[in-house]
């Protein structure tokens, strides 16, 4: 399947003006300041209170639990926090970037002949039913993020009471072999894992064809994955954040991202821009691969009768 280019998003501070979160303090009047700096201080208290060391990228979750489960965030249920998705608020462009750069090759006609697709995933460290509910839904493809189970809470109502499945910005490379491979893909490679043995040329998207856009260090193992084999990657930061910027110009400096850009999806900014040309560019690839295949088939006339 040599003909699917997929653009990989990160999702907050990347898609997101914020944290998907904010929402829901919001709602609740909790501070959100209060809020994360009582996770960000959950790994030291942990290792020095138990000798337990715990994943810094994804121990909110359990702090959201327990606020859910004391009722500090009463009634937080899978379906609330659908809700919450609605609220979120988008870098402007978006989700009208992920319509706009799938027309830019399936409505072109030198491409529609070889069938070459643009397709849309997330890959996020945030909770997937937020994603779910979002307006860019009906664009993506798949999603990868933080599953909840639902129980009790202390008063016996419903809300979120366990983690089910959890995505770490170290583990968000695994999520792209899956996407490589097809893992879960709509067309049905049915009984595919990620550690299937397949050869690259029957993967469903090539790495080669893969476009990883983020806000920051936190995704270099993702960037690693990409740049290694011969994809792009494309780094974000918020309009006037000096310090932000700084990072993401780093980044570039030392090889880890290929361009960055304010995070500014509409028609005309470097962002647009810059993804566009990278999928055009990947179009133009492929289609030259392809007609080189089939010119290699029509070069050979067949058998001919002796004279």
């Amino acid at each position: 399947m040599a003909n699917i280019i997929a653009v990989v998003w990160d999702f907050d501070k990347t898609l997101v003006d914020g944290y998907m979160q904010d929402p829901i303090f919001e709602y609740y009047g909790i501070n959100a300041h209060d809020f994360w700096t009582e996770v960000n201080a959950l790994p030291k208290k942990y290792k020095e209170e138990q000798g337990v060391l715990v994943n810094p990228d994804t121990i909110y979750l359990n702090q959201f639990i327990r606020y859910a489960k004391s009722g500090k965030f009463k009634g937080l249920t899978n379906e609330k926090l659908k809700e919450f998705g609605e609220q979120l608020k988008f870098y402007k462009g978006v989700p009208e970037i992920f319509q706009k750069t799938k027309d830019l090759i399936e409505k072109n006609s030198i491409y529609q002949e070889y069938d070459i697709k643009v397709e849309h995933y997330i890959v996020s460290t945030g909770m997937s039913q937020i994603i779910r509910g979002s307006s860019v839904m009906p664009y993506v493809e798949n999603i990868w993020g933080c599953e909840l189970i639902e129980g009790k809470d202390d008063a016996g109502d419903p809300c979120i009471s366990e983690i089910g499945f959890t995505i770490d910005n170290t583990t968000k490379t695994r999520a792209l072999f899956e996407i490589n491979k097809g893992v879960n893909s709509k067309d049905g490679r049915e009984g595919v894992k990620v550690n299937t043995k397949i050869p690259e040329e029957l993967r469903r998207v090539h790495f080669i064809n893969m476009i990883y856009v983020a806000d920051g260090p936190s995704d270099i193992p993702a960037f690693s994955v990409v740049n290694k084999n011969a994809g792009a990657t494309f780094a974000i930061y918020p309009k006037g954040d000096m310090k932000a910027m700084k990072q993401v110009e780093q980044m570039r400096v030392e090889g880890r991202i290929n361009m960055y850009a304010e995070a500014d999806y509409t028609e005309n900014t470097t962002a647009y821009m810059w993804i566009c040309a990278k999928i055009t560019e990947f179009a133009e690839r492929i289609r030259s691969e392809e007609k080189q295949k089939i010119a290699k088939y029509a070069a050979f006339e067949g058998p001919k009768h002796i004279i």
